[in-house]
């Protein structure tokens, strides 16, 4: 299956502060919030939504073919990820401004304060995914995740043009997105997915039920959190798969993205949505485990025997001919 991932590529700054967030927010004053939170910690590490979830494929044995706009301070992830099974030949280099960079700040109950410098990946917008599609001898999925607005938008309009199958993906665009914008990100997508706060906002901007946006979209996926992740959609019974068994939890930052390449790997192996989400799940975990959204590594025995810890010795069984060795 090929599959082209857009999105963002970055440089994440991860720190921690070591109290609650929550302790420190004065619901009076939430108008005039002016604070600084002394950190503990600062990791750098690689990040960006469509880079992450390009080296979770590229982890599973799959070939995606990364597509954005970055700077010239690139090479060094280059190798990175092109040492980890991600195709960068599409990737964008700008003449003239730094790749972007996420800065976030976590705090001990696992709350996140973010900021994104969008920087060279505002001239995503520039990129045509047709000469990706010539390179690479066709597409059979392009995942739209977080982006420069105007490149998301390109992007899925070309996906219906030409008919490539897409899955729409927007996650904290959402914030920015007008209500009639995100109808046309999600117009035609084989999947949307969300988690449950972006879920309910899309449904706010948009005025669209769940029965509504099924009218639009194939497949509707929606991470709980905790509580797993939901999948709903035409012509079949809607599926909820728990979250997979975590040793311990050390950092957040790119559950989601780990899921969306797990998801993504089951489906392009050609197992069933439930799996598919199984693995997705899994994947999240190993994520949470480690510090840094592409720290992790994937071992085909020990994958499919926590898949069975996790969801039983069948869907183990189903999965491990798929696992790279």
């Amino acid at each position: 299956m090929k599959i082209a991932v857009t999105g963002s590529i970055a440089t994440d700054h991860l720190m921690h502060f070591p109290g609650r967030f929550a302790e420190q927010l004065l619901p009076d004053q939430l108008h005039k919030v002016s604070l600084s939170f002394l950190v503990d910690e600062l990791v750098v590490r690689r990040g960006g939504v469509a880079a992450n979830i390009a080296f979770g494929m590229g982890q599973l044995g799959l070939r995606p073919v990364l597509v954005d706009a970055v700077g010239a301070d690139f090479e060094d992830y280059r190798g990175w990820l092109e040492r980890h099974g991600v195709d960068c030949g599409s990737v964008h280099v700008s003449e003239i401004a730094h790749t972007a960079r996420f800065v976030c700040t976590t705090d001990d109950d696992m709350n996140q304060i973010a900021s994104f410098y969008a920087g060279a990946m505002s001239e995503a917008r520039n990129i045509e995914l047709a000469p990706v599609a010539h390179r690479i001898g066709g597409l059979d999925l392009v995942l739209i995740s977080a982006n420069d607005p105007a490149a998301m938008a390109r992007h899925t309009e070309e996906c219906r043009e030409r008919g490539y199958p897409f899955a729409a993906d927007p996650s904290q665009q959402l914030a920015r997105m007008s209500g009639e914008s995100a109808r046309e990100l999600i117009d035609g997508a084989a999947y949307l997915l969300t988690n449950e706060y972006e879920r309910d906002l899309l449904e706010s901007k948009t005025g669209l039920s769940d029965s509504a946006l099924l009218d639009r979209v194939q497949v509707l996926v929606t991470t709980l959190g905790g509580d797993g992740v939901r999948i709903t959609g035409r012509g079949f019974d809607p599926i909820h798969v728990p979250v997979a068994k975590v040793v311990e939890v050390y950092d957040p930052t790119g559950v989601g993205d780990a899921f969306r390449s797990g998801f993504f790997a089951g489906l392009s192996w050609g197992l069933s949505l439930e799996r598919s989400a199984q693995v997705g799940s899994l994947l999240a975990a190993l994520v949470l485990e480690t510090v840094g959204p592409q720290e992790y590594v994937v071992r085909g025995d020990e994958f499919a025997k926590r898949l069975a810890e996790s969801y039983g010795d069948e869907v183990a069984d189903e999965v491990r001919p798929h696992l790279p060795a």
